[in-house]
C-alpha cells in the first residue's frame, strides 16, 4: 500500500494523525488509548481520504476504502507505537 500519495494541501495524513494524537496527550490520553485512538483516526481519514473522489459503485471499490483505511490506520498505529519505544531509550 503506497500512503505516500495521502496528502491533502501538501500535509500527509500521517503527520496529521500523529499531531492529534500527541494533542489528545496533553488532555490526559495515555497508554494504549493513545495507541486506539491512532487506529480510529487513521481509518476515519483514510476512509475518508479514499471517499474523496467519490463513492464507490460496487462491493469491490468498498472493499478497497475500507482496506486503505485499514493500512493507513495500522500504519499511523504502527508509527506511534515505534516512537513512544524508541523516545523511552
Amino acid at each position: 500500500m503506497d500512503f505516500s500519495q495521502a496528502v491533502v494541501n501538501g500535509i500527509p495524513l500521517v503527520i496529521i494523525i500523529a499531531g492529534l494524537v500527541q494533542f489528545a496527550e496533553k488532555f490526559g490520553v495515555k497508554g494504549h488509548t493513545q495507541l486506539m485512538l491512532s487506529m480510529g483516526l487513521g481509518i476515519a481519514f483514510g476512509f475518508a481520504f479514499e471517499l474523496q473522489s467519490g463513492l464507490p459503485g460496487d462491493f469491490a471499490g468498498w472493499f478497497g476504502v475500507l482496506v486503505y483505511g485499514l493500512g493507513l490506520g495500522l500504519t499511523t498505529s504502527g508509527l506511534y507505537d515505534l516512537g513512544k519505544k524508541y523516545s523511552q531509550k
